[in-house]
């Protein structure tokens, strides 16, 4: 039996619990929490007349503007490499399904790769990242794992990279996403790189591991995050030129005709707006960008001031901190798992957060995940005003719920107590 996706499960507990009049501080779910641009709305209304099927890799416009949108980031693309879907999730399903080989991912990883992967039979080989950022292996243990691994009967085909990452929030450096690549090229790994966070880095660019093995690299991203669509389900792969990559795309086109057909007209006409890079809609990403690090660099102090070891966020607005050093204090609580620490800070303190056991950690971790993106209001004119602020944190609702969320953190974990 499939389990429930746990942050869409905890989403739906949470409003539930919000819809029964109950006050919950949501930290457990990446939705980025702004309203949509005004003019996409517009450019949406103008397509809804646009009802009938295209092409299922997208059409021509569409593919055109991703095509330009990736290569003025670097890398260069042509419109036969790009597929639209409606979402990158079912992108990432479809190439599980077009490439062969058990999967290996960093763990901590992002909820739904594991779960995809059983979906298909695939045997999932855990790599640990390593303690400077997460969403790529730790090359020298990715070397140690798929020997194991292979030696044990596993046939690993398959490296999903995050860059930048969730659940930790933070961007691995070039040279290590170089170092794994070329694991990955020595094994006869495909790559699939989920970039759906590269638009929101707080500083500077992510480095796509398609600049190190372009020929065996797919890349997903989506409109989702940088731009606060999550409803409206755009996402878009970019396959690798050559025979490998062509192979891969003619799969994914066959998967996605039987399963999706196309991405929603009108869904392409958005796409196709945006990826043209507009100035207005440069600005808004720009502006979610500073508020999103504004915000997690805020709650990092109140985690770290607590306690927990946490990397400090570089790219959109997750944290992952770790209380280990507050065990001994969270045993004397009856506390002795992730899932306890969560339950508890959910239950005693109406602060809901997701544990490390769901991103593939074991339980006995005592992580969690942290999503900051829902703390920017609860009207529109309260995340239009944190849009537009130059320091969002001091406003007051969300300074309120910075309060309120580092006091639930301190009581729970004892931080005023010596361990």
């Amino acid at each position: 039996m499939t389990a429930h996706s746990a942050t869409l499960a905890l989403d739906e507990a949470v409003r539930a619990r919000l819809n029964e009049g109950e006050d919950v501080l949501h930290l457990g779910f990446g939705e980025a929490g702004l309203p949509v641009a005004p003019e996409l709305i517009e450019v949406l209304a103008d397509a809804g007349r646009h009802n009938g099927y295209g092409p299922v890799a997208g059409a021509p416009q569409a593919r055109a503007a991703a095509a330009g949108w990736f290569t003025r980031r670097g890398l260069a693309t042509e419109p036969e490499q790009i597929l639209f879907a409606p979402g990158s999730k079912p992108l990432l399903f479809a190439l599980l399904a077009a490439v062969e080989g058990d999967v290996v991912l960093p763990c901590p990883a992002w909820v739904s790769y594991a779960a995809q992967s059983a979906l298909l039979g695939r045997r999932v080989i855990w790599v640990p990242v390593s303690s400077e950022a997460g969403g790529v292996p730790d090359p020298e243990r990715l070397t140690q794992a798929l020997r194991r691994s292979s030696s044990s009967g596993a046939r690993p085909g398959v490296l999903i990279l995050t860059v930048p990452d969730n659940p930790t929030g933070t961007v691995a450096p070039p040279e290590q996403v170089e170092a794994v690549c070329a694991i990955a090229d020595r094994h006869g790994l495909a790559v699939i790189s989920d970039e759906i966070y590269s638009e929101l880095c707080h500083r500077g660019a992510a480095p796509s591991p398609a600049r190190y093995l372009p020929e065996r690299t797919v890349v997903t991203t989506g409109l989702s995050k940088s731009l606060a669509l999550g409803g409206w389900r755009i996402g878009y792969a970019r396959t690798p030129l050559g025979g490998w990559g062509r192979r891969v795309h003619e799969e994914l086109i066959g998967v996605a005709s039987e399963i999706w057909s196309s991405l929603a007209a009108p869904m392409q006409a958005v796409a196709d707006h945006v990826l043209g890079d507009p100035p207005e809609i440069t600005a808004r990403i720009a502006a979610s960008r500073r508020l999103h690090a504004r915000v997690a660099t805020a709650v990092h102090a109140r985690l770290t001031a607590a306690g927990a070891l946490c990397r400090p966020p570089q790219a959109g607005f997750y944290l992952y901190p770790d209380f280990a050093r507050r065990c001994e204090f969270l045993r004397s609580q009856g506390i002795l798992t992730g899932t306890d620490l969560a339950a508890t800070l959910l239950d005693r303190y109406g602060v809901a957060t997701l544990p490390g056991r769901a991103f593939g950690e074991p339980d006995t971790a005592l992580t969690l995940r942290l999503a900051t993106s829902l703390l920017y209001g609860t009207t529109r004119r309260e995340c239009e005003r944190a849009l537009a602020v130059e320091e969002p944190e001091n406003l007051p609702w969300i300074a309120a719920s910075l309060t309120r969320l580092g006091d639930a953190v301190e009581a729970v974990v004892g931080a005023h107590h010596r361990s």
